[in-house]
């Protein structure tokens, strides 16, 4: 069994309402020195290790984002 996560971003052309709400509400609460935040989603998979690479693209593409606005990544962590 293999941990496997997906990292879900939104493009860089996209704007980030969520990401600059959190700029906005770190400045106020007094916290300074943070000019940008993009909020993004995070998948952790548990897959068996036979799965490949081309099926764990296929999996981040038709379903956990929309390619479209989104980036994604995968990568496998350690056992």
């Amino acid at each position: 069994m293999a941990r496997v996560v997906v990292h879900v971003m939104p493009k860089a052309e996209i704007l980030d309402p969520q990401g600059q709400a959190i700029v906005g509400a770190l400045g106020r609460l007094g916290f300074k020195g943070v000019s940008d935040v993009r909020q993004g989603k995070r998948f952790e998979l548990d897959v068996d290790d036979n799965i490949d690479d081309d099926t764990l693209a296929q999996i981040a593409e038709s379903l956990l984002a929309n390619t479209v606005i989104e980036d994604w990544s995968v990568t496998r962590e350690q056992s």
